[in-house]
């Protein structure tokens, strides 16, 4: 096969250690040079010199876990032309010998450009990335209280859910509070309620008339506790990512004015792009990237194709205003009504 990068290497990344393997083809003999480095920042300096200093052009590594990001990182700094490999991408490749390891192969494979380089964001994209995760993180562990919550309330026989739609507004958290304090009288506990709740009185009172231990008042207090705990934690981080959005600022007010796009959803955006003059477009990604080490956009043929909102025989929804492939926008004033005259049935 043609060899594509003659001086290339590849890299088997682990938690404590990293084997690099340097592909060198001089006067059509090729070598290979393997060496271990460990994970600590001045071995991956290492790592980067002893790379320069055989000439290499073209890294390759495995997404393995998060060990990658800080070889990535490291040799980012280099005038290296790194290549991120799927796990997945690398074992569906025919040939492979068992005694070969996985740095040797990787460079084989590297040097016939036969590795399909995974997406990696820009350095500011992935500061943003790990925000926006961790908030997501955080609702769902704030979810998982509330329902901790529902339940104790539940196993008390306060049937709060049944009259209230949001358990922890106004009303239900001044229920609560007042379980907490030790209130057990249905009627002061009703009176509690804003006086915009649909629900009556004497059905408060009714829902409201249970039997509250001191154990639920325990279980009550320490999940309001960690639901305002979990509460300023998500405003902080809204807070890093507003800010983190200065170069982002005019994307995010394009992204907002798509219907059903928020400005939350603009914030979590993968990637975009203008697909037209003035007008952006929003890749649809629902599953992991490739860079995460998983199936990711080999598994999703819509997300793992570029838009092509401006291509010939540009496919639109029967009955929504968006593009069937990218779901993005772009195209709403091209959308063709369906055909008013259906064909004859067969004879």
């Amino acid at each position: 096969m043609e060899v594509m990068y003659p001086r290339c290497a590849g890299l088997d990344v682990h938690k404590e250690t990293v084997v690099a393997c340097v592909r060198v083809v001089e006067g059509g003999k090729v070598s290979h040079s393997v060496q271990t480095f460990a994970t600590k920042t001045a071995s991956l300096i290492a790592l980067g010199e002893w790379l320069a200093a055989n000439g290499c052009t073209h890294v390759a590594m495995e997404a393995t876990g998060v060990y990658w990001k800080p070889v990535w990182q490291v040799l980012a700094s280099e005038s290296f032309e790194l290549v991120l490999a799927n796990a997945a991408h690398v074992k569906n490749v025919p040939g492979r010998k068992t005694d070969v390891n996985d740095a040797t192969w990787l460079s084989e494979l590297l040097a016939h450009g036969l590795v399909r380089a995974s997406f990696v964001p820009k350095p500011e994209i992935q500061e943003l990335r790990g925000l926006l995760r961790t908030r997501k993180q955080l609702v769902r562990e704030k979810a998982s209280h509330i329902q901790r919550l529902q339940k104790t309330l539940e196993e008390a026989n306060i049937k709060l859910e049944s009259v209230i739609s949001d358990v922890m507004g106004h009303s239900g958290r001044a229920i609560m509070q007042a379980l907490i304090a030790g209130e057990t009288d249905p009627a002061k506990l009703a009176a509690l309620a804003h006086r915009k709740v649909r629900a009556s009185q004497a059905t408060l009172r009714e829902a409201l008339h249970g039997r509250v231990k001191r154990q639920h008042r325990f279980l009550l207090r320490l999940h309001l506790q960690q639901i305002d705990a979990l509460d300023a934690s998500i405003a902080e981080i809204d807070q890093e990512v507003d800010a983190s959005l200065a170069c982002f600022r005019d994307a995010v007010k394009q992204l907002i004015t798509i219907p059903g796009v928020s400005e939350l959803s603009a914030h979590g955006s993968p990637r975009t792009r203008i697909c037209a003059p003035g007008r952006v477009c929003v890749r649809a990604m629902t599953k992991a990237p490739a860079s995460a080490g998983r199936g990711g956009y080999a598994t999703d043929p819509t997300g793992s194709r570029p838009c092509s909102c401006n291509a010939r025989g540009h496919r639109l929804a029967a009955k929504a205003a968006t593009c069937k492939r990218c779901s993005c926008a772009c195209a709403v004033g091209a959308v063709r009504k369906r055909r008013s005259v259906q064909s004859p049935p067969p004879s």
